[in-house]
Formats: C-alpha cells, structure tokens, sequence
C-alpha cells in the first residue's frame, strides 16, 4: 500500500498565507506516514492575472520554491505543488512542481489547455489564455513507489492526454484543480470516474474549495478514485485533508485481465484508407 494525502484549500492573493496553511497540513498528513502529498491548482496564489505575474518565480528559483524545498526536506514527504506560476521568455505558465523528500525540484508540468470558458455563475468569462502560456510537453516521472502522470484541472475534459500517460506507463494521475462550482456540481466527478476507467489507473484530483478573495467560487470534494473507477475516499465542500492508502498492484491486475490497450483498434499512427 502506498499512502497518499490531499489537500484541500481556498486559497487567496497572499503567498505567505497559502503557504504557512500547506505547511501546516503537510506536517498532520506526514506524521500519519504520508509519502505523497499533493495540493489543489494555484496553491500558492488564486486571484487576478496581476496577481500572478507579480509571484512568477523562474523555474526551479525564488523564495516561494525555496520554502516549498524546505517542506519537502523537513517533512521526508513527495510534495507535488498543484500549480504555480512561472515565469518563462514568452510569459508566465501555471506549472505543477514536483518536489522529492530531500527537497529537489525533480519534474515539472506547464498546463497543455488554457480553461477559455464562458460559465453560469457570477464571474461568467473565464479567459486563462490571457494569463497564462499554455505548456507543450506530456509529462510522467517514475517515483520510488508510484509512475506519475501530471495534469492540471481542465485537462481532465481531453481524455487523449491521459490515455497517452497510460501508455507511457502512469500507474497514478494526478488532477489538481481549481473547478469552478457549477462546472464541479455537474461533470467533476463523472470525467475523473471516466478517466480512471479509461486509463485503468488510480486517480488523485485535488481541488479548491469556497469562495476565494477574488469572488470566485470552486467545488471542492477532492477525491482518490481506483483504477474500476470507485471513489475511495472524498472530501466534501470544506478546508481540510485526507489521508487515503492506495494499492498499485490493483492497475498491474486490472490491465492484465482486460488489456485495453492491446485491444484498441485506433491511434494517433492510423491512416485513413
């Protein structure tokens, strides 16, 4: 069994204060034997396009990477920082860091799909392309325990993403998320159930939760669901985290009694006659 915690966060402008709260929930979820911990998208800053840019560190530089090392180191864990951003020669990415127990930043992911959205609720236009430079790579890192798969929040609705990390080996994704409360009320769970199937690999979705600073409102309910597409465990719609075991043999035996991905008859490679 390997042992994972989630946070769930309503997360503001303020660095300082996101971080003094992951801090402190990666200390209750270490102590519990955590060895992967995982926090929602834009962990460390949730407000205006000014927001994020003024916090964009370069990759892998800064004080708020350095503090986030630090955790990593003191508390022995695996800490995948949902996103953050980043500053690049061509603008600012939201990135996904993941940080090994002795505090190395050892993989990165930029978010491929910019959440460009019209939605029925108060903030209504939702333009993450004017803030953000979408990503350009598929990214999955081979931990000790665990092959990851990153994706950030939006990605979760392009299921050719995550069949492409299957294939490349993912035996966990990860979804942190920041999904708005109307689109989380009606698809949140369904699309991370059905990626799970699909991929037959365990599902860790991480989101925020509340109404933040900015006036913006998410869904919360993060969750770990096993690669049959069962919700294991969840979290409603407060603050908090849960610490949840998951068995990595069940993807190895489900894959190998129903072989997918062997079975399939399409691919990117296929030609049309």
């Amino acid at each position: 069994m390997e042992r994972v915690g989630l946070i769930q966060m309503t997360s503001g402008p303020a660095p300082e204060l996101n971080l003094s709260y992951i801090k402190q929930q990666v200390m209750q979820l270490a102590q519990q034997g955590a060895e992967l911990i995982v926090t929602p998208e834009n962990a460390l800053v949730f407000g205006s396009r000014s927001d994020y840019h003024q916090v964009a560190e370069p990759l892998a530089d800064g004080p708020l990477q350095k503090a986030l090392a630090s955790i990593a180191d003191e508390y022995g864990v695996w800490l995948l920082i949902g996103s953050m951003p980043i500053s690049r020669h061509n603008g600012v990415t939201t990135t996904c860091l993941l940080f090994s127990p002795q505090g190395e930043l050892v993989c990165h992911y930029d978010k491929l799909h910019m959440f460009d959205v019209d939605v029925a609720d108060e903030h209504r236009r939702y333009r993450e392309s004017e803030t953000f430079t979408p990503g350009q790579q598929v990214v999955d890192y081979s931990t000790p325990f665990a092959h990851l798969g990153l994706t950030i929040c939006y990605d979760v609705r392009f299921p050719a993403l995550y069949s492409e990390l299957a294939r490349l080996g993912a035996n966990v994704i990860t979804v942190p998320a920041a999904f708005t409360a109307v689109t989380g009320r009606a698809h949140w769970q369904t699309l991370l159930r059905a990626r799970a199937i699909e991929t037959q690999a365990w599902v860790i979705a991480v989101n925020q939760v509340g109404t933040h600073p900015c006036g913006r409102e998410t869904w919360g309910h993060s969750m770990v669901i096993s690669p049959w597409g069962e919700v294991i465990a969840s979290l409603t719609d407060q603050v908090g985290n849960i610490l949840v075991d998951i068995d990595l043999s069940q993807v190895e035996q489900l894959r190998a009694a129903m072989p997918i991905r062997q079975h399939a008859r399409f691919s990117n490679q296929l030609q049309k006659d």
